[in-house]
């Protein structure tokens, strides 16, 4: 099944912190076919506002046809998005995007790195995935989604701020605390996801990246998010490749960040 856009239905919403939302919709042909790692287009009802804003799925209820996003107001049109209530109509179109392997996870052991906003579609991949999971998040000080997580994972946090967990960023986390995994599957800023492809290969890791590039038509065609690749992209010819239709997943090895 391909990309739908469809006017669906908010199911619920709560704020999770001052400026982190976490929302239900009812959109059961979306939730049909979504994997953790894609994403949705969320269309505001602003008509001067023409292009979506690319959200990553947190979960997916198959079973009741439901999504979850969880995401951080920056602008009008996430701070629209907020005052939306049970019942509100919102368009969206998905499931866009690749979503994470998680056949690569099969009898290894994970890390499942989010840091800031990349941590809620952590959550989806913490339950889908069959394996021995550990979760490292990292915040700048409020928590969110760490104790939902942790029906899932093992889990362990780091904060800028020294006010949980372990104060640095989630590298200083794993070291100090001595964890290890075969495999990375990782979501966050790109000074995060950096570090991360170094340490993988240092420690001969496999490593699987969200990148969380601005995005615009969210189906690859106006390349606004494409990301330096290894090899020449078919569709520009050049060392690019676009995150919201070759990713936002990508091997770390096919990415120079």
């Amino acid at each position: 099944m391909g990309k739908i856009k469809m006017t669906a239905k908010v199911a619920g919403q709560q704020a999770l912190t001052e400026d982190i939302f976490s929302m239900w919709i009812q959109a059961d042909e979306i939730a049909a076919a979504a994997v953790p790692g894609q994403f949705i287009s969320v269309y505001t009802k602003d008509a001067g506002k023409v292009l979506p804003r690319p959200i990553s799925l947190c979960e997916v209820d198959k079973e009741q046809g439901r999504l979850r996003i969880v995401y951080r107001v920056v602008g009008a049109g996430t701070k629209e998005f907020s005052a939306y209530e049970a019942g509100d109509s919102i368009e969206i179109m998905g499931p866009l995007g690749n979503g994470f392997p998680l056949e690569r996870a099969a009898g290894k052991r994970a890390f499942l790195i989010g840091g800031g906003i990349g941590i809620p579609p952590m959550l989806e991949l913490a339950k889908q995935l069959d394996c021995e999971k550990t979760a490292v998040l990292g915040y700048r000080d409020v928590l969110f989604l760490d104790k939902e997580m942790e029906q899932y994972a093992s889990v362990y946090v780091a904060t800028e701020d020294g006010s949980a967990g372990t104060k640095g960023n989630v590298l200083d986390a794993i070291r100090k605390q001595g964890l290890e995994a075969d495999v990375i599957y990782a979501c966050g800023p790109t000074p995060m996801l950096r570090a991360l492809k170094a340490y993988a290969e240092e420690k001969g890791m496999e490593c699987w990246l969200s990148l969380e590039e601005k995005m615009a038509c969210g189906i690859g065609a106006c390349l606004a998010c494409v990301c330096q690749s290894k090899d020449v992209d078919e569709h520009s010819h050049v060392h690019n490749k676009r995150v919201c239709k070759d990713g936002p997943v990508f091997l770390a090895q096919e990415v120079e960040l």
